[in-house]
């Protein structure tokens, strides 16, 4: 198969000093092979001055036949939101710890991108949500989310009152810590920490996970990822809730606010080495081989 992949951008954890010697045999090794590189203001951060073009997130994406990540899973998190919106195909290197979405190692990354790079790699979507904060008629913030979408208490130890609505019906009216709205890929996230389903990542499907809700019949619910979700939160002034994306990115609430959800139209098309086995990562991340 021809080499398809000619414009490389490069996107690194900011301010770690295990990625630099990393990000540094990845550029050197590309180089090496002809190809053109691009880096984003993070990857550029390494090299005084950067050998290369340096674009902006958004730019970089758009100007890119594949990206690559190197750092953790919160780094491509971070990558994922520009990313998806220009349909790129984004690679891992995982300097983290998990590594559910960044699966390559420093070790292997030379002979794995021999393999991607030859046009001998598997791809997956995964589907990113859509926020939005409607106060009144008015839209105060939105963003995207990879893993989930998380409307919690903010500042103060008590419960919130959230009433929730699937495609305009009413679903309940729950006291609680907040509510996680995870895609299958934030499946094994937050929302896994809170008792909910782990999900297969090719499903299409979105979790709804109570954060310690004082009715303990209210349980983590699967709906179809088509589904718009609408949160209202209850209270009066003294109300303090957030919502937050992936942890990442947050916004205050206040009683009266409808949070809306709904599945992005753009996917993250997520690339893996020949030979990727969702199950084997499983097994070895979470431990499910090891005898008690």
């Amino acid at each position: 198969m021809p080499d398809r992949f000619k414009r490389i951008g490069l996107i690194a954890k900011y301010s770690d000093p295990a990625v630099a010697d990393t990000l540094g045999q990845l550029m050197r090794d590309l180089e090496r092979r002809g190809l053109e590189v691009l880096l984003d203001e993070s990857a550029a951060s390494y090299f005084s001055p950067p050998a290369h073009p340096v674009l902006e997130r958004a730019a970089l994406a758009a100007g890119s036949d594949l990206a690559i990540v190197v750092g953790g899973d919160g780094t491509l998190l971070n990558a994922a939101r520009s990313l998806a919106e220009a349909e790129v195909p984004v690679l891992g290197v995982n300097l983290g710890r998990l590594g559910f979405l960044a699966d390559v190692s420093p070790d292997e990354m030379h002979e794995r991108m021999d393999e991607i790079l030859a046009g001998h790699y598997e791809e997956e979507r995964r589907s990113l949500l859509h926020a939005r904060v409607l106060r009144g008629e008015q839209c105060v913030s939105e963003s995207d989310a990879l893993n989930d979408v998380v409307v919690h208490k903010w500042d103060i130890a008590r419960m919130i009152e959230l009433e929730t609505r699937i495609d305009g019906r009413y679903l309940n009216t729950q006291r609680a810590d907040g509510l996680i709205v995870a895609t299958p890929t934030g499946s094994t996230a937050y929302a896994l920490s809170g008792g909910g389903p782990i999900l297969d990542p090719t499903l299409q499907a979105v979790v709804l996970v109570p954060i310690c809700p004082h009715t303990l019949s209210n349980r983590p619910f699967v709906i179809d990822d088509r589904s718009e979700i609408d949160i209202l939160v209850h209270g009066d002034d003294t109300t303090k809730a957030q919502i937050t994306c992936d942890g990442q990115v947050n916004f205050g609430l206040v009683a009266g606010d409808h949070v809306l959800i709904r599945r992005k139209d753009h996917d993250l098309r997520l690339i893996h080495p020949p030979g990727h086995d969702h199950f084997d990562i499983m097994r070895r991340k979470l431990r499910w081989a090891e005898q008690p």
